[in-house]
Parts: structure tokens; sequence; C-alpha cells
């Protein structure tokens, strides 16, 4: 039976599930077919979606029962309506022509505010890609005294370590004198995102990783904002 994690978000995993849970979790709304999984013997991580077919998801989680059908009743015979609008009519035009210009407002507010959600979120499931080279990248600081690059032993090419909205990973030391990755991101048809850099910098003095972006601070997760 595998025992399943899951992003929980921006350096957080859920885990161990096995199967039934996992797909408990998916079927109840908490997790989505581009949620990032692990399970013992993955390389990295990898979108729930791709796992679909294997844990029987691809119908997609289960709609709510369908409302009991109304019974139908006799229909009483009305005298024929009168001519003109009657009063509660008017004031229906009336509600309603007031309605539409508020709906409108709510949407030009709404809609901008889901988009950057949207963004954001894509930023977020970045992170967790870096996650399964971090202790290896610590070790070699902490023996060789350097910064590891991607021609070291032990390490790939930057394109090697592309996942999701992750294009490539690529090692070494930034301005700071710090070591660090620097993640180029892949998000087709979002200018926002699509080629930005999110940069992970490795303190050893307290084995912390520091992150930043030139990516719109409104679009980062809280701990990447500058």
């Amino acid at each position: 039976m595998s025992e399943w994690y899951y992003s929980a978000g921006v350096d957080q995993r859920q885990g161990p599930l096995d199967n039934d849970d996992l797909i408990a979790q998916f079927r109840q709304g908490r997790i989505g077919l581009d949620t990032l999984v692990w399970r013992d013997g993955q390389a990295k991580w990898q979108p729930l979606g791709d796992f679909a077919a294997e844990l029987g998801l691809a119908g997609g989680a289960l709609p709510p029962p369908l409302p009991p059908r109304p019974v139908s009743m006799p229909q009483r015979v009305s005298a024929p309506p009168k001519s003109g609008l009657s009063g509660c009519m008017i004031a229906l035009i009336v509600a309603g022509a007031l309605f539409i210009p508020v709906v409108a407002i709510l949407a030009a507010i709404a809609l901008p505010a889901y988009n950057d959600y949207t963004l954001r979120a894509k930023v977020a499931s970045a992170l967790p890609v870096a996650e399964p080279v971090k202790a290896a990248f610590a070790a070699h600081v902490a023996r060789e005294q350097t910064c590891p690059n991607n021609e070291e032993a032990g390490f790939g090419t930057p394109e090697s370590y592309a996942s999701g909205t992750v294009a490539s990973i690529s090692f070494g030391q930034f301005e700071s004198d710090l070591c660090g990755m620097e993640l180029i991101l892949t998000v087709p048809g979002k200018e926002a995102l699509d080629g930005k850099a999110v940069w992970l910098e490795y303190d050893p003095s307290d084995s912390s990783w520091q992150c930043s972006s030139e990516i719109d601070d409104k679009l980062l997760p809280i701990k990447c904002r500058g």
C-alpha cells in the first residue's frame, strides 16, 4: 500500500496517507488534480493528475445529489390578465435597473482579485519543486565550503528539474555572497509569471532559506515578498 504526501502550501506537506485517504481528500475538494504529491520511489513531486487513472480520479469530485422533484399541483384557472403593467411588475423593472450596475461593479472587483489568486497559487506550487534538492545543496555547502553548481556531481542540468510551473533550477552564488537557487517559471499566456525568476538563498549560519523574486509582490507568497 503506497503512503502518499501532498503539498499543503509553501514549505508544508500533509501525510502519510494511503490510497483511500488520498482519494477522499480529492473527493472532498481539499486537493485538486494540480496538487503536487509524492510517494516512496518517486524522483520528484508530481501533480495528482499524473496518477488520476491509477487512483480512479478521472471523474473528478462527485457532484451533490439532485434536489427532490417537486410534486406537480393542478393549476387554477385564472381570469384573463388585465392590460397594462401592474404595480408589482413596475417595481421589479425598477429593481432590475438598479441591480444591474451593482452586479457590474462587483464583477469589476471580483475578477481581478480572482486572477491574482490563481497567479499566486501558480507561484506557490513552484516552491515545493525545489524541496527535494535542498538537503543535498546544504550538505555540499557544509562539506565543500563553496556553492554548488549544476555541473557538480550529484546535481543535474537546470532543465532536468523542470516540473509543473518550474522550467529550470540553477545553482550558484548570489551578489549577497550567499549560495542559492534560481527557479525560472513557465506559465504560458501569463506575462506576469512566464519566464520570471524566484530566488532561494541559503544561509548556512542558521540553515535557513530566504525567498525573493522579480515578480510583483501581490502575486507572491507572503514569505517571498520584499
